[in-house]
């Protein structure tokens, strides 16, 4: 269970679904309650702009990168306190930065996220506070964990929101450029940062991290594990997994190396504006065609008001269900005088041609269960009562439409983490962050920066 849990973390902020979201996740506040005597030892880690961060808050987030990670995947002890505390810092300067502009939650919102990592588990919310305490964390500190998240994700959508357009042009020349059908990549990475404004002695540094990185690999340590031991991006600990992409979705740097590398193999230091990047090819998809199953149906809608009860709506419905099936009423006519759905009721409760899931939930579950001509008895969904008559299925090939579709979410993604990145870069350099224990200071980052 304290795997699961940990794990449903990573999950939930997928509120996220992209890869900076999930990359906060690495690290948070502190969600593991601290040892007995902590407050005999606690102290000031680092400083940042006008806030703190606890030894208690450290030891409690490495904790839990223990508890989540594969020990193999482990970097030496001062590595990983070193890569979690700048992760710390990081996602402390966010949310200064959210609340800066003025973002807020509802008690709702932090609610429904922990009711999604509950049902992430197949627990009741109840099921995963006891699950929660007896990992050893404080439920009050996983809420504040799930909030601090949300707000995060809140800030990358209002910086990305005016930052990020994807025009009708950029689609068409991504579906038409010759490498679109090659398919997707699953790609592994270990960045090495070089800070906003870095000097020749920063680069320097960086390249030397990298070229060790390089040498850890050539000697068959495993990719994963170099990557939480030397990558600066925010998912070292998950072995820098980007996952499955497009080849024309990754930056456009880095698409000749990657479509001519083969399975398993490792590039050299990659130098990048922002720093050096080291890719591994972990697989190589083909794009398949994509079929739908549409459905082709008519309904009657009876629908609840201040003069027809729920119970008389019901009792309706199933008049018309009687006077279709074992009358052999009309059911075009009979929808069209009785049917409350003013966007069906005028075509006889034609639905039109549609996907699965196009009328809802209430509606895919009739269909799955009926053949083609057959009529539902009476169903109650949110708008009211409705009897539903299957016409055909088909299979449609929607190949175009959804790599359109696909496309066009994949440039708006690329163009949002490289401008996210930035952004964090930016902050991170701009920002006062003093770290206070010699041993905590990496010689690739700046400890201490100007106030902004």
């Amino acid at each position: 269970m304290k795997q699961t849990i940990a794990f449903a973390l990573l999950a939930t902020v997928a509120v996220a679904t992209t890869p900076v979201a999930q990359a906060q996740l690495l690290g948070g506040t502190s969600t593991t309650a601290p040892s007995q005597d902590s407050h005999l030892v606690d102290r000031i880690v680092a400083v940042v702009e006008d806030d703190v961060i606890l030894q208690s808050e450290l030891d409690a987030a490495i904790a839990n990168v223990r508890q989540s990670t594969p020990a193999e995947r482990l970097p030496p002890e001062d590595v990983l306190a070193r890569q979690v505390l700048n992760r710390l810092i990081l996602m402390r300067l966010q949310i200064q930065k959210a609340n800066e502009q003025g973002i807020q939650l509802a008690n709702a919102d932090v609610d429904q996220a922990v009711q999604a990592v509950a049902q992430q588990n197949n627990l009741t919310t109840d099921q995963l506070r006891t699950a929660v305490e007896q990992h050893g964390q404080s439920f009050r500190a996983f809420q504040q964990q799930m909030a601090d998240q949300l707000m995060i994700q809140r800030l990358h959508e209002s910086i990305m929101h005016d930052q990020v357009t994807v025009t009708d042009s950029e689609v068409d020349n991504l579906l038409h450029s010759p490498s679109y059908k090659a398919g997707e990549v699953h790609l592994a990475h270990i960045q090495i940062s070089v800070p906003s404004g870095g000097t020749a002695s920063d680069i320097q540094a960086a390249a030397a991290k990298a070229a060790e990185a390089e040498a850890a690999i050539k000697s068959g340590t495993d990719f994963a594990a170099v990557a939480a031991r030397y990558s600066d991006a925010q998912d070292a600990l998950q072995g820098g997994d980007l996952g499955w992409r497009r080849l024309d979705a990754i930056p456009q740097l880095f698409t000749d190396t990657v479509s001519s590398m083969n399975e398993g193999q490792v590039t050299a230091a990659l130098r990048t504006p922002a720093g050096f990047q080291i890719l591994k090819l972990l697989g190589v998809r083909k794009q398949e065609q994509q079929l739908v199953t549409e459905y082709h149906s008519r309904e009657i809608l009876i629908r609840p008001t201040e003069l027809l009860s729920e119970a008389q709506a019901q009792q309706k419905a199933e008049d018309l269900y009687n006077k279709i099936v074992n009358q052999h009423g009309d059911f075009a006519a009979l929808a069209k005088a009785d049917s409350n759905d003013d966007t069906s009721a005028n075509l006889g409760g034609d639905m039109g041609w549609f996907p699965l899931d196009g009328w809802g939930p209430a509606v895919a579950g009739q269909l799955k269960q009926l053949q083609d001509e057959e009529v539902s008895k009476p169903f109650q969904t949110d708008a009211g009562w409705i009897i539903l008559q299957r016409l055909g299925s088909r299979q449609v090939d929607q190949t175009n439409q959804l790599a359109r579709s696909q496309a066009r979410q994949e440039i708006g993604s690329r163009k949002s983490e490289e401008a996210y990145d930035n952004f964090l870069r930016q902050l991170r350099s701009g920002s006062y962050v003093k770290i206070l224990v010699p041993a905590l200071q990496d010689t690739n980052t700046h400890t201490a920066s100007p106030a902004a």
